[in-house]
C-alpha cells in the first residue's frame, strides 16, 4: 500500500547546504570561463602577432646591417703601472643599412676595446643612431682614457707586440636596435658587432696608426 505522507521538508541548514553548493558550482564555473576566455585571447593576440611578423618578414625580407672599421689613431698607452693600463685610442667606423625598405633604430649602444679577450676600456656609451634606408653611416668613437685593471697577460701580451710594432685588437659594439617597416617599428632586439683588428703600433707612437689588412666585423642579432 502506497503511502500519501508528503516528502519531509528540507530543515534550514540543509537548505543552506544546497545553495552553498550551487553556488560554489557556479562560481567555480564562472571562473573557469573567464580563465578559458582570458586564454583563447592572449592565443589569438600571439598568433596575430605572429602572423603579422611573418607577412613583414616576406614582404621586407630584412638583412643584418654591415659594419667595418676603416681608420685608427692612438693618443696614449701606459702600461707601466701594472696591473692597470691607460689607454686611449680612436676608431673611425662605417655602418652600412643595405634594405631599400627597411630602416634601422640603434639604442644603447656602447663600445668596447678587448686584448687578448679582456676588456681594456671602460664601456663608452654611443648616442642613438638612426639609419635610413639604404644608408651609410660613420663616427668615430674616442675610448679609454681611464686605468683599467688588467691580468698580467695582457701586460706581456702588449709589451711583446709593440716591439714587434704590431698589436690586435678587438672593437666591440653592443646594443639594442630596432627596425622600422614603413610605419611599423618592430620591438627591441639585442645587436652585438665584434671587429678584429690589425694595427701597426709601436712604442712611443701617438697619431694615426695603420691598419694592417681589412679588419672583419661580425654581426650577430
Amino acid at each position: 500500500m502506497e503511502s500519501n505522507r508528503p516528502p519531509p521538508k528540507m530543515g534550514n541548514q540543509e537548505k543552506q547546504v544546497v545553495e552553498d553548493g550551487n553556488h560554489n558550482n557556479t562560481s567555480r564555473y564562472t571562473r573557469q570561463g573567464t580563465h578559458r576566455a582570458i586564454s583563447i585571447f592572449i592565443v589569438v593576440i600571439l598568433l596575430l602577432a605572429g602572423i603579422t611578423a611573418g607577412v613583414l618578414w616576406i614582404v621586407y625580407h630584412p638583412h643584418k646591417p654591415k659594419f667595418s672599421v676603416i681608420d685608427a689613431a692612438i693618443f696614449a698607452l701606459n702600461i707601466s703601472s701594472t696591473p692597470y693600463i691607460y689607454i686611449t685610442m680612436q676608431f673611425t667606423i662605417v655602418t652600412r643599412n643595405p634594405n631599400n625598405r627597411v630602416s634601422i633604430y640603434y639604442d644603447h649602444l656602447a663600445a668596447f676595446l678587448f686584448y687578448k679577450n679582456q676588456a681594456i676600456t671602460a664601456p663608452l656609451m654611443l648616442p642613438p643612431l638612426y639609419h635610413e634606408r639604404d644608408s651609410t653611416v660613420s663616427f668615430s668613437p674616442i675610448l679609454g682614457g681611464g686605468s683599467v685593471p688588467v691580468s698580467m697577460e695582457v701586460v706581456n701580451g702588449l709589451e711583446t707586440d709593440e716591439g714587434y710594432g704590431a698589436v690586435s685588437f678587438r672593437l666591440v659594439l653592443m646594443g639594442q636596435m630596432r627596425l622600422k617597416y614603413g610605419d611599423i617599428i618592430s620591438g627591441r632586439k639585442g645587436v652585438h658587432v665584434g671587429c678584429d683588428v690589425f694595427v701597426g703600433l709601436k712604442r712611443g707612437v701617438v697619431g694615426q696608426v695603420p691598419l694592417l689588412g681589412s679588419p672583419v666585423c661580425r654581426v650577430d642579432i
